[in-house]
């Protein structure tokens, strides 16, 4: 099975997103996953239909498809507004084009519960649109391979998918849980998967770190991954550098190292 793995624009948040989608191209990869750019998310819940289409214009200028987009909750609405707000988030990723709408959950243990009501809520919308929303480990709701099991049982709706994140199990406990201990107990149920490192020094996490160069144990937790036929997509979200040219390195490095591990595990 061929993986597509592609790369956020986080790397290059600071260029204007056609650049970043054109250095992406450049360096070898066919999909992109649109995150914060210049300030905003080029696809957002209040996004126009010309914002929205010249980020799909963009895209397709670049040669690249824009399959995810990095969305959030705004759960200090009263439900039914909060609801309605992700829904028109949904409708404007469908209309990017993209197929993952990657969510960060929530840090608000008083809003687990108003979370996972509203993703039930959403989730009809999102199968409708013909967008899996994806959620990832980022802390309070969705970090241990348990909160993400239980919050996948819990919304219970094909549309409401887990997205693995290892680097994140590292930074969120400060290397106190490692994502090779918890990472087969959750990957039947992954969907998405983002390559993301993490380095800890003095006690301090860092995830601006090229994919090899941390400590994640990438050909365990990819391997995990393999065995339990993941079949979706993988996106490289952090590396080392900041400067475009050398950013443009780091990624393209990662695009060969992540291929190396997949082509390593399906021979074995």
């Amino acid at each position: 099975m061929e993986h597509i793995i592609g790369c956020t624009t986080r790397p290059y948040k600071d260029l204007p997103l056609d650049e970043a989608l054109a250095r992406i191209a450049a360096a070898g990869y066919t999909d992109v996953a649109l995150f914060n750019q210049q300030g905003q998310v080029p696809v957002r819940a209040d996004s126009t239909p010309s914002e929205v289409a010249a980020a799909r214009q963009a895209a397709a200028d670049a040669g690249v498809t824009p399959s995810m987009v990095i969305g959030g909750t705004q759960l200090g609405l009263p439900l039914d507004e909060a609801v309605d707000n992700y829904r028109r988030l949904i409708t404007n990723v469908a209309a990017v084009g993209a197929t993952w709408l990657l969510d960060c959950g929530t840090s608000n243990e008083a809003a687990f519960d108003k979370y996972l009501e509203l993703m039930k809520q959403a989730a009809s919308h999102a199968q409708d649109a013909g967008v899996r929303i994806t959620m990832k480990p980022h802390g309070g709701i969705s970090l241990t391979a348990k909160q993400l099991q239980d919050a996948h049982r819990r919304v219970d709706h094909p549309a409401f998918t887990i997205c693995y994140d290892p680097g994140n199990i590292l930074y969120y406990t400060k290397g106190e849980r490692t994502p090779e201990e918890d990472v087969a107990g959750v990957a039947p149920i992954v969907a998405s998967v983002i390559i993301k490192d993490c380095a800890i020094s003095d006690g301090k996490p860092d995830v601006q770190v090229t994919p090899g160069d941390g400590l994640v144990d990438f050909p365990v937790v990819l391997g995990a991954l393999v065995k339990a036929d993941f079949s979706g997509p993988f996106y490289v979200e952090c590396v080392g550098s900041s400067e475009p040219d050398a950013v443009d390195r780091d990624v393209a490095f990662a695009l060969g190292y992540v291929r190396g591990i997949l082509a390593t595990l399906k021979t074995d």
